[in-house]
């Protein structure tokens, strides 16, 4: 089977929701059905949350972070975390969980590279998206949070997808694009239920549609996605913004310069980024 079939094969799978997980991903899509029930209690969430370890650590970790401890108290619990979180941020969690389990089995060196610079990406994106919402946009910043660790989804399974076929990602990044990106992105994001709004917010990111000022979910994942620092390992947009290129931009923010908000939040990003790379 060549490249573009083999895209078009995974592609048709992936339409028809027919999809295939790691084996890990089963005990997390657990968790996030369980904390998307709007009658999910705290001590329900606490009680999944313990139960695996590595997400107890990533809880109490993003709950001590600059953007979520405010006054500066550190926790070492998982219940006063989950106190401290609520339950919006805790999906963004698991679904970072989900993300990075996507791309566990993978063994060859080269999409392990491929994989490692795109949670990278995706991690700068989220973290980036967080606090654009909060400061430009002033949509909400747990949900813009959560669609960033999400938008590149489809790529995450395409990688897990990828040693079925050799050399397959080997070719010109656009075939990922225009064959395989939409097709693959909206059948993983269904199968993982994933809210409508954030659904519709990775459309207009494939569109690359942005309204100036940047006003919804939408213009804040593109322009989280312009300014991450480290790009894409599948594409890279064309006429990406670039924090360089913020200033061109400048005159249309509210509240102060993108170029200052990005600088005055430069340290809440980091500690975000530290909590997603975990």
């Amino acid at each position: 089977m060549n490249r573009l079939a083999a895209f078009k094969h995974i592609s048709a799978q992936a339409a028809r929701g027919e999809l295939a997980f790691p084996t890990n991903v089963a005990a997390s899509l657990k968790l996030q059905r369980a904390l998307n029930d709007p009658d999910c209690h705290a001590d329900t969430a606490v009680k999944l949350i313990q139960a695996d370890p590595l997400m107890a650590a990533r809880t109490v970790a993003i709950a001590n972070s600059v953007a979520y401890n405010r006054s500066g108290t550190q926790i070492s619990g998982v219940r006063p975390a989950v106190q401290r979180l609520g339950v919006r941020t805790l999906q963004s969690l698991v679904a970072s969980l989900i993300v990075r389990q996507l791309g566990s089995t993978i063994t060859d060196p080269g999409l392990k590279a491929m994989t490692a610079q795109l949670w990278e990406h995706t991690a700068h994106v989220a973290a980036l998206a967080q606090v654009i919402a909060r400061r430009v946009t002033h949509v909400d910043p747990d949900t813009a949070l959560f669609t960033g660790i999400v938008h590149e989804v489809g790529g995450f399974y395409m990688l897990s997808r990828a040693q079925e076929f050799p050399g397959i990602m080997d070719g010109h990044p656009e075939d990922w694009v225009e064959h395989g990106e939409v097709e693959i992105g909206r059948g993983v994001l269904r199968k993982l239920n994933m809210p409508e709004a954030v659904m519709n917010s990775v459309e207009a990111m494939w569109e690359g549609l942005r309204a100036l000022p940047p006003e919804n979910l939408g213009d804040t994942l593109l322009l989280a996605n312009d300014l991450a620092p480290i790009p894409s390992p599948l594409h890279q947009p064309p006429g990406a913004t670039t924090r360089a290129g913020a200033r061109t931009i400048d005159f249309v923010v509210g509240d102060g310069t993108l170029d200052d908000i990005l600088r005055e939040s430069e340290e809440e990003v980091k500690s975000l980024i530290a909590v997603l790379m975990l």
